[in-house]
């Protein structure tokens, strides 16, 4: 029997989705001996697969039968929201709506007067969504695209209940710690992102990303740390600097000194 996660990891190194390299930095600023692009994943059997199992964890995390529509953030996380959601409906038979936010507020047709920050209109009111999206650094992401959903229903005087977010990698990180200036520094850990995500999102007193109870859940597909030990170890060719090689001791050991440095 195939294992859906060895399946995965063996494909994020096959399209050089997962790649180390030099002087490669985060969004947030923070150095990083690798990267993970699942923008990688460009073709309908590529993204299915990762759907799929996007798909499997909803139904893992004993959501199948409540999740009304399946959200992702612009622009990797909408092509994910729609593999989740065609995979629920050919691996589960549920059919399950998408939505992903729109960079620009549409004030045209079916928006005119409105103003729409979604695209398919999906987002009605109960509705319980389930965020998707592709890497967990930050989740600055995340938080971005919950302050869109928050600022959807106070537009629409409606309410949505978001019952987790689905992630394909989780880089096991903490959070960036800035100076005054808001210059990253380096070398020293944040919080924990995922803990301090749900922590976030939960209700409470005036908190304006107060979205459930004990805040919202993050699950997610893959950990680097397993990730890279699965392909260190079956010495599964890698892009590294551009070429494709093994993951070396030496290479291995840079990883682990980062995960020490930056992890939770």
């Amino acid at each position: 029997m195939i294992d859906p996660d060895r399946s995965l990891i063996r494909l994020l190194a096959e399209t050089g989705a997962l790649f180390f390299a030099d002087d490669l930095r985060l969004k947030d600023g923070r150095p990083t001996p690798y990267f993970v692009n699942v923008g990688a994943f460009r073709t309908g059997r590529l993204v299915l697969e990762m759907g799929r199992g996007l798909a499997a964890m909803i139904e893992r995390q004993g959501l199948l039968d409540r999740v009304d529509v399946v959200v992702g953030p612009s622009y990797k996380g909408s092509a994910l929201a729609v593999a989740a959601a065609a995979a629920l409906w050919l691996d589960f038979g549920r059919e399950t709506a998408f939505d992903y936010d729109r960079q620009k507020v549409k004030m045209h047709g079916e928006a005119t007067g409105v103003g729409a920050g979604f695209v398919t209109g999906a987002l009605t009111d109960g509705a319980r969504l389930y965020i998707v999206d592709d890497v967990a650094s930050s989740m600055a992401t995340k938080i971005e695209l919950i302050r869109k959903l928050k600022a959807e229903e106070e537009k629409q005087n409606i309410r949505f209940e978001v019952l987790g977010v689905g992630i394909c990698l989780d880089r096991e990180q903490t959070t960036a710690v800035y100076d005054d200036q808001g210059r990253v520094i380096e070398g020293q850990k944040g919080e924990d992102a995922r803990a301090a995500f749900t922590e976030a999102t939960r209700l409470g007193g005036d908190n304006p990303l107060g979205l459930s109870v004990d805040g919202v859940p993050v699950h997610s597909l893959m950990g680097i740390s397993r990730v890279i030990e699965v392909l260190y170890r079956d010495q599964t060719p890698v892009l590294v600097g551009g070429k494709w090689e093994p993951i070396s001791p030496e290479l291995k050991a840079r990883f682990d000194d980062y995960q020490r440095t930056y992890g939770p």
